[in-house]
């Protein structure tokens, strides 16, 4: 290979490699959670998730099977990428061993490469003697211990936001069931505005969740009493119930509540559905991709 067309396939490896590691930052670490790459996956292995079911939602492990194919996808990259950056010095800048002495070094031979350094496998067949290769090739090893952190760490950050939507869902579900719209009539109750307050505090601990974490978008509860987006419209009515209350501190409660699903609804129009509706539509839309009608009450 020239030696100029060699250095251009080591520089297009090594941009395939920081493309990965971009996407990983902006997908684990970015305040907003804005990896580009990895949300695209994420909305295509949703809408493949897609069946046959009624309100056309999307399949309960759309959003597990996503995260895995999104972590494949950025092991993929690197492995490539890096294979790149090797191919081009095969065997030159190599001591190579056994079938691929022979063989003078194919691609094959640096995807092999750079799949073992990637799993810290180090299996030692294929050594670079190039000074800068040298120090490559454990750059490589230490960014796959990196990735393999970070898809634990993903995991780890991910759950907890899934349980929090999940929790208010049950509570608006418990809610539901008590007709609690009877708190906020009742003139005499001193429940009324701490409830609809604390609902308030949890939709925006919620909201936060998907900013930070878009990914939890593509979660699909298959149970509606556990599934935010079939129950949100219980919030949405105690707020309208809380607009004619007795009490003002209700009202105001209730207007609290009502910013917060405003918010939330702003945020799943912007960053998922797209569609510029009102919030009313929004949670309806939000409801139906997730396979579920909203719940009114």
């Amino acid at each position: 290979m020239d030696g100029g067309v060699a250095w251009l396939v080591t520089a297009a490896g090594a941009a395939v490699v920081l493309v990965a590691l971009r996407d990983v930052f902006h997908t684990l670490w970015h305040p907003s959670g804005h990896g580009g790459l990895s949300r695209r996956v994420m909305r295509l292995v949703w809408r493949m998730g897609r069946g046959p079911r009624r309100h056309g939602g999307s399949g309960v492990l759309a959003g597990p099977l996503a995260m895995v194919v999104v972590v494949l996808v950025w092991v993929t990259l690197v492995v490539a990428g890096c294979a790149l950056v090797y191919w081009p010095h095969l065997p030159g800048s190599f001591d190579l061993g056994g079938e691929a002495q022979a063989r003078g070094g194919h691609f094959l031979d640096a995807l092999y490469l750079s799949a073992v350094t990637v799993g810290t496998l180090g299996f030692g067949d294929i050594v670079p003697t190039s000074e800068w290769l040298r120090v490559v090739v454990p750059v490589e090893a230490l960014i796959g211990f990196a990735l393999m952190t970070a898809a634990v760490t993903w995991v780890l950050q991910i759950y907890p936001a899934l349980t929090r939507r999940r929790a208010l869902a049950i509570r608006l579900s418990l809610l539901q069931r008590v007709d609690a719209r009877r708190l906020v009539d009742d003139p005499d109750s001193d429940l009324a505005a701490p409830l609809l307050e604390s609902l308030a505090t949890e939709l925006v601990q919620v909201r936060v969740d998907l900013t930070q974490y878009p990914e939890t978008y593509y979660f699909r509860d298959g149970d509606a009493e556990a599934s935010l987006p079939a129950v949100l419209g219980v919030a949405g009515h105690l707020r309208w119930a809380a607009a004619q209350a007795p009490r003002l501190d209700a009202r105001v409660a209730g207007e609290l509540l009502g910013h917060a699903i405003d918010d939330f609804a702003a945020v799943v129009d912007q960053q998922f559905l797209r569609g510029g509706l009102g919030s009313e539509q929004v949670l309806a839309a939000y409801a139906a991709d997730h396979g579920h009608r909203t719940t009114m009450g």
